[in-house]
């Protein structure tokens, strides 16, 4: 990992930034959701922001990705990084419920910022990044994650508690600052004439562009799928904690930390892998799902976290697979309207599953509705593989002529 940091120089400042990010988000996050609590002890506000926070992704991620197609992808890192500063302290004026509207825009402003962000972030990587060490990158994306999850949503609960909302509200400002420098700094090297498609590809609607790919469409359908099933997973972690393993907030926090161990050593693997991308992919899908139904049937902590560990192993070996095959079939004057896109269906779908879980979660056992997730997960691997290995038996139905690779 620490030769990979030293070859990849630019990369290397994009994950510093991201690490800032992440960290500070999430320790407001945390404060947030205490602060709401706090002021208005209703469950609806909570539930509220988390929603508000989702839905900018409607409108402003195709707009990121396609300002990120247009425009300087390193501008607009720095820039929104700027903005979310003082959107980030408005929280610092909220001190009693009929201020508690502050939370509502802010929460918004701060989703919009990161719908903008994230198709420019993942589109500028192919740019600075050796394309032999793309894979490889993909999954310091994935330890990236982790190490979020471990040092913000645990560190930032205690960060919270002891010290007050106040300083974590100010530290999520000082990281968009210091995440700011560091980017600005960052040399982002011009694409070749080579990798500069013709002008009629350049004008194609990416709509357009996606449905003439087999591949592609098989990759959007899997944006649709895969989250609705993960939503039921995000909402079952506090369920979990709190209900079945008796443990509050520190359950919560244990388990989220579980999950970024588990992100974190799929680098171990997720670094190593070449070709048969999509294979591999979809094959830990299933898994994925496999462990999903034995942690319904869990009632061991210690067994619960090292199954959350093994959960998110195999979510960051996937998610290196995905995202490392897009970057390589799609040309990069169009990844960041592809990545917009993306993030834009899969942040709809996964609240819509979350909104979903939480009605089901009304009339259903906990432990039920897990395992009905986990053999969704089983069944969604087992369908997009099958389709996959259909396409690659009849290469005159894949895509070509656009960098595709038929191992992906």
């Amino acid at each position: 990992m620490l030769s990979l940091f030293k070859e990849e120089k630019e990369y290397r400042k994009l994950f510093s930034a991201g690490v800032l990010n992440g960290i500070g988000d999430r320790f407001s996050q945390v404060a947030v959701l205490a602060l709401l609590l706090e002021l208005t002890g209703s469950g609806f506000a909570v539930g509220l922001t988390l929603a508000i926070r989702v839905i900018p992704f409607l409108l402003f991620a195709p707009l990121g990705g396609w300002l990120s197609d247009k425009f300087s992808k390193r501008s607009i890192l720095v820039l929104t990084d700027l903005i979310r500063i003082f959107f980030a302290l408005s929280f610092l004026f909220v001190k009693s419920p009929d201020q508690v509207w502050i939370i509502y825009v802010g929460t918004f402003i701060l989703g919009a910022g990161e719908a903008i962000y994230a198709p420019a972030r993942k589109s500028i990587i192919p740019i600075i990044v050796n394309q032999y060490n793309l894979v490889k990158v993909n999954s310091l994306e994935q330890v990236m994650i982790g190490f979020i999850l471990i040092g913000g949503s645990l560190s930032g609960g205690v960060a919270s508690y002891y010290l007050g909302p106040n300083i974590t509200f100010g530290a999520n400002a000082v990281s968009f600052l210091l995440a700011a420098l560091i980017l600005s700094r960052m040399q982002v090297k011009k694409e070749s004439v080579n990798e500069i498609i013709s002008e009629s590809t350049q004008r194609e609607n990416t709509i357009a562009f996606l449905f003439s790919s087999s591949l592609l469409l098989l990759l959007l359908g899997s944006e649709f799928l895969i989250p609705l099933l993960n939503g039921i997973d995000n909402v079952l972690i506090s369920v979990y904690a709190v209900e079945e393993f008796h443990l509050g907030d520190l359950g919560v926090g244990i388990f989220y930390g579980s999950l970024g161990i588990g992100l974190m050593l799929s680098f171990i693997v997720g670094e190593r892998l070449h070709n048969h991308l999509l294979i591999i992919g979809f094959s830990v899908l299933i898994f994925e799902g496999l462990f999903l139904i034995i942690l319904s049937e869990v009632h061991s902590v210690s067994i619960a976290v090292l199954v959350y560990i093994t959960i998110g192993f195999c979510a960051g070996v996937g998610g290196t697979c995905f995202d490392s095959t897009l970057m390589r079939i799609v040309p990069k004057n169009k990844q960041g309207s592809v990545f917009g896109l993306f993030a834009t269906i899969s942040n709809s779908m996964i609240g819509i599953s979350m909104f979903g879980a939480g009605i089901a979660l009304e009339y259903a056992d906990n432990r039920w509705l897990g395992m009905l997730g986990g053999a969704g997960f089983m069944v969604a691997g087992l369908l997009l593989l099958a389709l996959y290995l259909s396409l690659k038996n009849n290469k005159d139905k894949m895509p070509s002529g656009r960098g595709t690779d038929v191992n992906a």
